[in-house]
């Protein structure tokens, strides 16, 4: 099994290649506004590493975000030329989900947090739980104060991880919470195809018109995917 993996829903883009438990090949780019410019050479970059043809692909995962709009729009556009052009099953997953996975070790309750720009965040709350993270609540799109109240009511220790931790470190640093480091604030492909392997093998997958964007701001969801799809340049969300 070799699963191509697509996350580009923040700032930094990556890209993996996963063989069932091992990362074959990773690519990642840490510069704004150049997911367009990486992402095809970052796959091709991937596939010459692992000594693959793009024909021995057997599934296409990509984050779905809820994240920044232009990163999502060429991350799950590629994903779907690339699955439907080559017949392949695919899985979409939830950009808060995987930086969730990321830290799945740490003890207490995790918070992934993504930095929504406009002054608002996307978060949501995760347990560790047998073989990864299990998620306590919905998605959430707020600003610093309704986030940093629901930290508060908690009542135990709270991971919070992601680039919007790092954003409001300040404002965090006034909450009795732990911080995560900028080595785990970015959701990663190689972690994405990672979580994503069991649901090929359990053919848990969807069809390439399936991947959609995950909205969380309604004037976002209003505008559509292929209004939105149109639009070029710009890091907006």
């Amino acid at each position: 099994m070799h699963v191509l993996a697509i996350e580009s829903s923040t700032s930094r883009s990556s890209v993996a290649i996963v063989d069932h438990d091992r990362v074959v090949a990773t690519a990642g780019l840490g510069v704004p506004r150049r997911h367009g410019e990486f992402i095809a050479p970052a796959i091709r970059f991937c596939l010459d590493q692992a000594g693959l043809t793009i024909d021995r692909l057997t599934g296409i995962a990509v984050g779905l975000g809820p994240g920044l709009f232009t990163g999502l729009r060429v991350g799950i556009a590629t994903a779907q030329s690339l699955a439907a052009s080559l017949h392949l099953p695919s899985v979409g997953m939830s950009s808060l989900d995987v930086l969730a996975f990321q830290v799945r070790y740490a003890p207490g309750l995790t918070c992934a947090v993504i930095d929504a720009r406009r002054g608002e965040l996307y978060w949501a709350m995760y347990r560790a739980s047998p073989g990864g993270v299990q998620r306590l609540t919905e998605l959430r799109l707020g600003k610093i104060d309704q986030l940093s109240a629901e930290l508060q009511s908690q009542g135990e220790d709270v991971l919070v991880v992601g680039d919007g931790a790092l954003a409001y470190r300040k404002e965090l640093n006034d909450v009795d919470v732990d911080l995560a480091g900028p080595e785990t604030a970015w959701p990663d492909a190689a972690v994405l195809g990672e979580l994503a392997v069991p649901r090929f093998v359990r053919e848990e997958t969807q069809r390439p018109t399936e991947l959609q964007p995950i909205y969380l701001r309604e004037a976002d969801a209003q505008l559509g995917w292929e209004q939105r799809g149109r639009l070029r340049g710009g890091e907006g969300a």
